[in-house]
């Protein structure tokens, strides 16, 4: 297992934060990024369409980008020089987990670093991003993030083989591979390089997660007993079928929070 860090240069970036600005995005993915780039009105985007929208982000992230450039560069520098330090502890870990050897997997992931705040991860294409503003230990936490979603539908897909194209927002199999997350860093050999967890330093999940309930108790920590009382594809199989069973109660409830 090995991550290259990249800079992806402007027009990636660009493209990638157009994703999270579409008319039809919740403020929940959307506000991140008036909240880190006040040089954005947010108001006034708001009133634009799709188009006229991202000539204008685009327009004022470019002259961004110039000062940040050289910030970006150096980052991906001290980014994976930390990765190198403790990769070996990682990928220990995460073998366990996934009762795998993890060694020879995902010799060639890519993570860029970039301008977007939010950070999206696409499988096939074995690549993630990590914003730049992060330290190098929040810019591991959030690699080890992205990598437990790559093990675990790279596991996944073998127990199921169904298709990749099942594994993105909203699906419900991306929802539950977004709460597993938590369990497996609880691992002390992850959550002691995760400057994130536990939930009182910002949590290393979606925040809506956390008071999510099905029957009056909470969904995190059902799943949580599940992944500690068993294996993992057995895991994978019965937190699937729980989720399945209370779809209606989890949609309703993240769609309620990405509203606020």
């Amino acid at each position: 297992m090995n991550i290259t860090f990249v800079n992806p240069g402007i027009d990636y970036m660009i493209e990638s934060i157009m994703n999270f600005q579409t008319e039809k995005e919740t403020p929940f993915w959307s506000d991140a990024l008036y909240r880190f780039y006040p040089q954005l009105d947010k108001d006034y985007v708001q009133n634009l369409g799709f188009t006229e929208r991202k000539e204008y982000i685009e327009s004022t992230l470019r002259t961004v980008y110039i000062e940040l450039e050289d910030v970006i560069n150096q980052k991906i520098l001290i980014y994976c020089k930390h990765w190198e330090d403790n990769k070996e502890q990682i990928i220990n870990a995460l073998s366990e987990a996934f009762e795998i050897d993890c060694n020879p997997l995902f010799n060639e992931l890519y993570c860029n670093v970039s301008m977007n705040p939010i950070s999206p991860r696409y499988l096939e294409e074995q690549c993630f991003e990590v914003f730049y503003l992060n330290s190098e230990r929040g810019a591991l936490g959030v690699s080890i993030h992205e990598i437990i979603h790559m093990v675990w539908f790279y596991v996944w897909n073998q127990l199921f083989g169904d298709s990749y194209t099942e594994y993105e927002r909203p699906s419900m199999k991306w929802i539950l591979s977004e709460m597993v997350v938590e369990s497996i860093m609880k691992d002390p050999r992850l959550s002691s390089l995760n400057p994130y967890f536990p939930r009182e330093k910002g949590g290393c999940i979606y925040s809506y997660f956390f008071d999510m309930k099905v029957d009056n108790t909470f969904v995190l920590d059902t799943i949580d007993e599940l992944y500690s009382s068993q294996g993992i594809k057995e895991f994978m199989k019965n937190s699937y079928d729980f989720c399945l069973n209370h779809e209606t109660e989890i949609r309703n409830h993240i769609e309620r929070s990405e509203k606020i």
